[in-house]
């Protein structure tokens, strides 16, 4: 017997892992606009650092405070941040797009063991 709850889903996994292919987009599609923004904020931000010590890598200047070698490892951290977060951003649309009608499955009746033995003698 299907569940009346998933012929009313209107939420699809597989559509949130596509559209997570962008940071905070699969959370917009489930409609979480916190974490969107979350998502999105850490990876501009992860961006950013990562644009930064490239920049300063690649346009060394003795009078900076670090040395050569030190920006080139802080603007490889941050291009694993970008990667760490984008691939939360992906395994978190599709989990909450399998649990989107969670609070509906929740909200509804439990079939008393009455109930489901008279069905089985049927």
């Amino acid at each position: 017997m299907i569940n009346a709850q998933d012929s009313l889903r209107n939420v699809s996994p597989k559509k949130a892992a596509y559209r997570s292919i962008i940071p905070g987009y699969g959370q917009l599609y489930n409609r979480k606009f916190i974490k969107a923004g979350i998502v999105i904020a850490l990876e501009g931000w992860a961006y950013s650092s990562f644009k930064t010590n490239a920049n300063y890598y690649n346009n060394y200047e003795l009078n900076l405070p670090l040395s050569r070698t030190r920006y080139l490892q802080k603007r490889n951290k941050y291009a694993w941040w970008m990667g760490f977060i984008w691939f939360y951003g992906l395994v978190d649309s599709i989990v909450d797009a399998h649990l989107y009608p969670f609070k509906d499955v929740m909200k509804s009746k439990i079939e008393t063991t009455e109930k489901m033995q008279g069905e089985k003698n049927d």
